[in-house]
């Protein structure tokens, strides 16, 4: 059924609901950070790994500086916690824009969003940055020894972390993109070559090492997130409606 004007919101209702959402969003993020600050110490021991097992030791440079490396190691894991409740917020923002039909997809999209964060959270630590890290410190030679301070390492991999959680949520944002009918399945796969162009300029500016092999990493998952985008705008996207359907709707 095609909603009428009278049920859309004015533009200080969309700020209302928008606080609303925020203020909620930011309460679940609360709720997440919770366990993460708890454990943010073996959080931190664990994310040192791939330095560590090099052989080589971290340092911090200030009285305050581990104190508040753990807890934004256990703010940020608050965030992949709290991702299904942030992502309902973001669906509960949205669905008054959307056809009653169309709300039947809020717990797929909350699933699959949370899913894809966190796998390109785990894609990033345990395929990216190890490798990355493993690339910069074979530099290090006799009169050249890194001295790594905790909250340059945690800095490094939490900013990748989040990064790649960010970007593999590419399907999600094409289908719904082709769910408002902004996208269709035909624009996108006209456009492949500037998508792979802007993926692997993506993975040049976002990837920490110049060789092309973590270029790569980042830029082929990005290609291929593409393409089921536009599998998924194909099979969810918005069908062009035919001229009997509006009248159809009126005489009902």
């Amino acid at each position: 059924m095609a909603r009428s004007v009278d049920d859309r919101m004015s533009f200080m209702e969309h700020l209302g609901e928008l606080r609303t959402r925020i203020v909620r969003g930011l309460v679940a993020l609360l709720a997440g950070s919770l366990p993460g600050l708890y454990f943010s110490q073996q959080i931190v021991d664990w994310l040192a790994r791939p330095v560590t097992k090099l052989n080589y030791s971290l340092v911090f440079t200030s009285p305050a500086e581990a104190l508040w490396v753990q807890m934004k190691v256990g703010l940020i894991v608050g965030v992949f916690i709290a991702a299904p409740g942030i992502l309902w917020q973001v669906w509960a923002f949205i669905a008054p824009g959307l056809h009653t039909h169309e709300k039947k997809y809020a717990l797929p999209f909350v699933l699959v969003g949370s899913l894809l964060f966190i796998g390109g959270g785990a894609f990033s630590l345990f395929v990216v940055t190890p490798y990355a890290l493993q690339f910069l410190l074979s530099y290090a030679r006799p009169g050249l020894q890194p001295m790594i301070t905790l909250q340059n390492l945690t800095d490094f991999l939490l900013k990748f972390t989040l990064a790649f959680g960010a970007v593999f949520e590419l399907p999600l944002a094409l289908t719904i993109l082709a769910r408002l009918g902004v996208v269709n399945a035909k624009m996108l796969a006209k456009n492949r070559k500037y998508a792979i162009l802007g993926a692997f300029i993506a993975g040049a500016v976002l990837t920490p090492t110049p060789d092309a092999f973590n270029q790569t990493l980042m830029a082929g998952p990005l290609v291929l997130l593409y393409e089921v985008g536009i599998i998924c705008a194909r099979v969810f996207g918005r069908k062009p409606t035919g001229a009997p359907a509006p009248a159809a709707a009126e005489s009902s």
